[in-house]
């Protein structure tokens, strides 16, 4: 496989940039010296029309989704989409694929959330099986999988590359190495925050962590990891921010990032917070834990 995820990464999100804005930051963090950026899917642009254009603006840099949701689109249309950008950007594309959240999926999309494994394995059965008659790529791009418990994670590297575990401290990762065995890509994300005042940092990240922290999902993760009912209440305790968020220093942060490479991570993506709580990542933080000047 020629595809090389790197060590470090980016995870961002780019809808609040123009289509011009987002090339320009793709450019600069790839030469800065990261190896990936990971692009999430939510509500706002098509994540893999966007790579198929930022694969164009940059030369390098892997592009991946992180994470694209399989109730989106079905087999056939997700496999024409793999090999479509497979041949656009060649060693340069990761799909990501994730079976999201029951609200976002029932309440946003208007589908029956089933349940997550069965839906994961059977979408990727179809995967494999889909009707695709295009002209095919050298080599097909890597997938990896949102796993965050066990027999997710073991479907991730029975049937994929490997994990992309998000909301995460290092002791999941881990625990993920150790459920996925040594081959298996473990991807996880990290939020970083450069501000060494408690207080200020935990303000920031409590209002960054809000989306996630009330979710099924990341709940009944963590809770077996020891955490529990009033961690997840008033936007997070203490003890689940600082386990969620690296914040402080520059030393800390990085500190954080090779925990989880110690942990067992191949690649790690950070997502960089403003100490000023304003949207958008933190350029100048991207800059000073840049792998390369």
């Amino acid at each position: 496989m020629s595809t090389e995820i790197g060590r470090l990464g980016v995870w961002c999100w780019l809808d609040a940039y123009t289509a011009p804005e987002a090339a320009a930051f793709a450019r600069q963090i790839e030469a800065w010296g990261y190896s990936a950026l990971w692009i999430p899917e939510a509500v706002g642009r098509d994540p893999f029309s966007f790579i198929s254009y930022l694969s164009a603006e940059t030369e390098k840099l892997v592009l991946a989704t992180g994470i694209a949701n399989i109730y989106a689109r079905d087999a056939m249309t997700l496999k024409a989409i793999h090999k479509t950008i497979s041949e656009l950007a060649p060693g340069r594309f990761v799909m990501g694929l994730g079976v999201s959240h029951e609200h976002l999926v029932s309440k946003v999309r208007g589908h029956d959330y089933k349940k997550p494994l069965t839906t994961m394995r059977n979408h990727l059965d179809a995967l494999d099986s889909a009707l695709y008659m295009g002209a095919n790529p050298k080599e097909d791009a890597p997938i990896v999988l949102a796993a965050l418990r066990d027999r997710m994670l073991g479907l991730a590297a029975e049937r994929t590359h490997g994990a992309h575990p998000y909301f995460v401290p290092p002791e999941h990762t881990a625990h993920a190495r150790e459920v996925m065995g040594p081959d298996a890509w473990l991807c996880p994300e990290q939020m970083v925050l450069r501000e060494t005042d408690p207080t200020k940092a935990r303000q920031v990240a409590r209002a960054n962590m809000q989306v996630y922290v009330g979710l099924p999902n990341y709940q009944n993760n963590l809770r077996q990891f020891g955490y529990g009912d009033a961690d997840f209440a008033d936007g997070g305790s203490d003890r689940l921010v600082d386990a969620i968020v690296a914040w402080g220093d520059e030393q800390a942060i990085a500190s954080r990032i090779q925990a989880h490479r110690d942990a067992g991570a191949n690649h790690v993506c950070i997502q960089p917070f403003k100490a000023d709580g304003t949207p958008g990542p933190d350029l100048n933080l991207l800059e000073a834990l840049a792998p390369t000047p």
